[in-house]
């Protein structure tokens, strides 16, 4: 091996040395955020109260006899069930009732439609329309005693 072949592998080896040097004190400099648990570790007593106290989140879509034609509801969480979710062709949406009345938490379009219009509430009643390229689905919710409930348009 001739001198200029050894200091182009020096200078190689080097350049990793530095460019590895860098890269670590990279991580070092931003932390946790890159290589850590968001928050911290948590211990097995904080997982266990956390799990004891869920929050209330919108349920799955199953068949219910009171929604409005083409759309389906989830049946009531078991907390006091205020927080429904709805589905139809055109998309998803989640209502829930409240002192003021309905409103609108969420909607999301199905693929292939858009939200052509939102009344989000609070309000005695709130919609939101799905419109495709061929078919258009509005949804409308009432609060009937405390839950959210699909019904036909007037």
């Amino acid at each position: 091996m001739g001198r200029r072949s050894l200091l182009v592998a020096a200078g190689w080896v080097a350049t990793v040395a530095v460019a590895t040097l860098i890269g670590l004190g990279a991580i070092r400099l931003v932390g946790e955020s890159i290589t850590g648990t968001p928050g911290g570790v948590r211990s097995e007593a904080e997982i266990e109260r956390a799990l004891a106290s869920p929050e209330p989140a919108p349920t799955g879509a199953t068949g219910g006899g009171s929604a409005a034609p083409g759309t389906t509801g989830a049946a009531p969480s078991a907390s006091p069930g205020v927080r429904r979710s709805f589905a139809t062709d055109g998309g998803t949406a989640v209502a829930e009732c409240g002192a003021d009345g309905v409103r609108l938490v969420s909607w999301a379009p199905a693929q292939g439609y858009r939200v052509r219009d939102v009344d989000r509430g609070p309000d005695d009643d709130v919609e939101v329309t799905f419109a495709g390229s061929t078919r258009q689905y509005e949804l409308k919710v009432r609060c009937i005693g405390s839950e959210p409930v699909a019904v036909a348009d007037d």
